[in-house]
């Protein structure tokens, strides 16, 4: 595998936010939409930051040590990743690059990490992406639940991890596949929707480009394509972290003629045009789309702790939850009660979207999809 050589070009592109939430004029959509990616910076606070970045090492060392058998192995770059055995140690076992299942009732610290994944903090945004709770997001209705709750759906959290040898995830998106797929096939597999901007009630998007934009759109409409999303993921950093390498733009589009014959020859490519890394610092989360154009570069000589994770909306349908249970989270999540998670409103978000995954997990039945890959 090759050794990363290149400069590549560093991003922090932000989105404002007011305090930790993002405001209603915010631009986390927009971005997502046109660029495929945003960062949040400081959304969580220094202080939750160190207290998760210790029951994050914590977890680790554990799964180091052989404590926790549900790891990413090296050299191994997509899932599934075997189970190591119980009690083995480093010596005996495959390194990891990765700590699965943070909300899992036998991991300690396990109430800790469902506090970040269902808190405002990540949910907030999450919310906005999918274009649910909308102004009223915040508020509570008549039973007591947060407008927009009722459409979230529990997905994935896990952690990724310093590597102990240098490692690298070739180029790829994580439900369309490169190989074999041609240029048409690749944009039906996208998903992409045309949708002009007249700044009318067609898109909800529209209310959140920026005011060079509104301008223009304001003199003509004009139509470009969005995906429309179903799931939000995202990278929370608990260290300073500039593993995740991407094409901005390329979600909405197949790849082009160069990227293909570039990463034919090459699938960990170390130059690829306009590709840029996500810089991003403790406590930053950057929202990605996942079929936007990515890789991951990591350094066994550079400390490395990122919450990992996925949030489902409801009207992505029986196929995705099927996806995400598959994943070893139908092993366990019907133990899993949140109810060492001390707030109450967290506790009742958390219950209510266990439930909805285990709901559409049902209808969906047994048969599995493929498993998405992650970076």
């Amino acid at each position: 595998m090759t050794t990363q050589k290149s400069t590549i070009t560093t991003t922090t592109t932000t989105t404002t936010t007011n305090g930790h939430h993002p405001s209603s004029s915010s631009r986390i959509l927009h971005d997502l939409q046109t660029l495929g990616y945003t960062v949040i910076p400081r959304a969580l606070s220094p202080s939750q930051v160190s207290h998760i970045h210790a029951v994050a090492t914590n977890a680790t060392d554990g799964a180091r040590a052989g404590m926790w058998p549900h790891v990413r192995t090296l050299p191994k770059e997509f899932p599934p990743w075997p189970q190591t055995k119980e009690g083995a140690s480093s010596e005996t076992e495959p390194e990891i690059w990765g700590v699965q299942h943070l909300m899992h009732p036998d991991l300690p610290g396990h109430e800790e990490f469902a506090k970040v994944y269902f808190g405002d903090e990540v949910l907030g945004p999450v919310k906005e992406i999918l274009g649910v709770g909308g102004k009223l997001s915040g508020s509570e209705d008549a039973e007591g639940q947060e407008v927009g709750d009722e459409r979230l759906v529990m997905e994935l959290f896990n952690l990724l991890v310093r590597p102990d040898m240098d490692f690298e995830l070739r180029w790829h998106r994580d439900a369309v596949p490169f190989d074999g797929v041609g240029v048409e096939e690749e944009e039906k597999r996208l998903g992409l929707e045309i949708v002009e901007d007249d700044h009318g009630n067609d898109i909800e998007a529209a209310s959140k480009i920026n005011e060079d934009e509104r301008r223009k759109s304001q003199k003509r409409p004009h139509k470009r394509k969005i995906r429309r999303p179903f799931h939000a993921q995202y990278n929370v950093a608990l260290e300073p972290d500039s593993s995740l390498i991407l094409v901005p733009g390329s979600h909405l589009r197949s790849r082009t003629a160069q990227e293909r014959d570039i990463i034919s020859k090459d699938p960990y490519a170390e130059d690829l045009p306009g590709m840029k890394a996500v810089q991003l610092e403790p406590g930053d989360i950057a929202f990605y789309d996942n079929n936007i154009i990515h890789r991951g570069v990591y350094k066994a000589d550079t400390p490395r702790l990122t919450l990992h994770g996925s949030v489902g909306d409801v009207q992505g349908g029986t196929g995705r939850a099927r996806n995400v249970l598959q994943h070893a989270v139908g092993d366990w999540i019907d133990r899993c009660n949140f109810q060492e998670v001390e707030d109450e409103k967290l506790r009742r978000r958390a219950e209510s979207m266990k439930a909805r995954l285990v709901d559409l997990g049902r209808e969906a039945g047994a048969d599995g999809t493929r498993a998405l890959h992650s970076s």
